[in-house]
């Protein structure tokens, strides 16, 4: 695993450390789970945007005419 030093300010630190205790790398784990989810955030955003920009054709998308009703 690699180590990144970041710096904080104060606000955005005390912010972290109410809700991400330093105890047992709670903290790390947090930061760790915060930076997945905006990594993943940003490639769905960049994949809705290159839908929009292309859309799929008519003859491309789903036909939905004849699908089953859902009966759990």
């Amino acid at each position: 695993m690699k180590a990144l030093l970041v710096h904080l300010d104060d606000s955005t630190f005390q912010g972290l450390a109410r809700v991400a205790p330093a105890a047992n790398r709670r903290r790390s784990q947090f930061v760790r789970e915060a930076i997945r989810r905006a990594v993943r955030e940003a490639e769905y955003a960049r994949i809705r945007e290159a839908y929009r920009a292309t859309p799929d054709s008519e003859s491309e998308a789903d036909d939905w005419s004849t699908a089953e009703e859902y009966k759990p």
